[in-house]
C-alpha cells in the first residue's frame, strides 16, 4: 500500500456542551462566532471550560485527513508543532493510538487549541481559537528525510500563510518523489495569498481540493467553469459543492460525483474526510470517478456526527460499502 504524509496546524478540538450563554457572555464571543484569541485568554477559557466538563478530540484539516488515510490502512504520516504540555502529548498519542507516525516538533508556546461551545437547542457552535506553538513552524523545522519514503504528501492550506514553511515542504516533497496534494482550506486564505497559491499550484501540486468558495476565490469562477480552470494548473482537480456532491476532473476527463446519502447534523471535517477517501482510493489505482465516490463515501458518515471523529459502526459501514465498489471496479 502506498504512503502518505500530511502537514498542518496541530490543533486539538477541546468541545464543552454549556449549559447556558454565560460563559459566552464572560469572555465576549458572540454565539455562532469564530474568534482568535491570545495565551492568556486562551488559557482562561479552558479552565473555565474544564469545569463543566470536555471533550478533546485531535484537530486540524490535515491531522482530519491523516487519521482517515491511517485507518483505510495507508501508512500514514504527520508533521506538526506543539507545545511540551498536557494537550501537545494528548495529540500526539492520540495521532499515534490511530496508527499515525508522528514527527512532533516543539515550541515554546503552549499547544494550539480550538475550543468549541456547543449551546441552545439547535446545537450551535461558537469558537475560541488559540494558535499557540502551531504558528511557530517553519522552514528550519524541516528535514529532507522527514519525506523520504512517502507516496504522497498533503498540505492544509491554512499554512499556505507561512509561504516559507510551504515552499521548503514542496520543494523537499517534490525531491523524494511524492505526488502532492492541497486542500485549499478557506477563501479568504486562498484570497489572501493569490499570486503564491497560483505559483504553488503551478509548479509542484499534483491534485487541488477546494470547496466552490475556495474555488471561486481562485479562479473568479463559478463552480463548473473553476474546475475546468484549476485542472490546467495542476493533473486532477476537485471542486465540492457541499450537500449537492463533487466534480472531478483530470485533463478532459470529467464526472459529477452525486453526495452519498446521509442524515446530516454537522458539516465539520468533511472535507477532510474526503481527501481522505479520494487519496486513498487515488492510492489504490482506482479510476478517477471511484476516487470521487470513495471520498464522498466517507464524507457522507462524517456529517451524521458531532466533531471529526467518525465512531466505529459508521467506519464499518463505509469499509464495506467501500469495498463493493472497489470490487465492482476490479472486475
Amino acid at each position: 500500500m502506498k504512503s502518505i504524509l500530511g502537514i498542518g496546524n496541530a490543533l486539538t478540538d477541546i468541545l464543552a456542551v454549556l449549559p447556558d450563554d454565560t460563559l459566552l457572555n464572560q469572555f465576549h464571543l458572540p454565539k455562532g462566532s469564530m474568534q482568535h484569541v491570545d495565551m492568556e485568554t486562551g488559557d482562561k477559557i479552558w479552565n473555565a471550560l474544564k469545569e463543566i466538563g470536555v471533550k478533546y478530540v485531535p484537530g486540524g484539516s490535515a491531522a482530519n485527513t491523516i487519521t482517515c488515510t491511517s485507518i483505510f490502512g495507508m501508512p500514514s504520516g504527520y508533521i506538526g508543532k506543539i507545545g511540551n504540555d498536557e494537550l501537545g502529548n494528548l495529540f500526539k498519542s492520540t495521532m499515534e493510538q490511530f496508527g499515525v507516525k508522528t514527527t512532533m516538533l516543539y515550541g515554546t508556546k503552549s499547544s494550539g487549541r480550538c475550543m468549541v461551545f456547543i449551546s441552545g437547542v439547535n446545537a450551535e457552535r461558537t469558537f475560541a481559537d488559540y494558535m499557540g506553538s502551531a504558528l511557530e513552524m517553519g522552514p528550519e523545522d524541516l528535514k529532507p528525510e522527514y519525506f523520504q519514503g512517502y507516496d504522497y504528501f498533503h498540505i492544509e492550506g491554512y499554512l499556505v500563510q507561512n509561504q516559507d514553511l510551504i515552499s521548503t515542504a514542496v520543494q523537499m516533497a517534490k525531491e523524494a518523489g511524492c505526488i502532492i496534494s492541497i486542500d485549499m482550506a478557506s477563501y479568504n486564505v486562498v484570497e489572501s495569498n493569490d499570486a503564491f497559491l497560483h505559483n504553488l499550484v503551478d509548479k509542484y501540486v499534483d491534485i487541488v481540493f477546494a470547496n466552490e468558495t475556495e474555488a471561486k476565490a481562485f479562479t473568479k469562477m463559478e463552480p463548473r467553469a473553476a474546475l475546468d480552470e484549476i485542472c490546467k494548473h495542476c493533473k486532477i482537480a476537485v471542486v465540492k459543492v457541499g450537500k449537492d456532491g463533487s466534480m472531478v476532473q483530470s485533463g478532459k476527463e470529467y464526472h459529477f460525483i452525486e453526495p452519498w446519502p446521509a442524515a446530516a447534523i454537522d458539516a465539520t471535517g468533511a472535507g477532510d474526510t474526503y481527501a481522505a477517501g479520494f487519496l486513498y482510493a487515488h492510492a489504490l489505482g482506482m479510476p478517477l470517478r471511484v476516487c470521487g465516490e470513495i471520498g464522498s463515501i466517507i464524507a457522507a458518515k462524517v456529517v451524521e456526527v458531532i466533531g471529526t471523529k467518525i465512531d466505529i459502526p459508521r467506519w464499518r459501514d463505509a469499509k464495506l460499502e467501500i469495498r463493493d465498489l472497489i470490487s465492482a471496479n476490479e472486475k
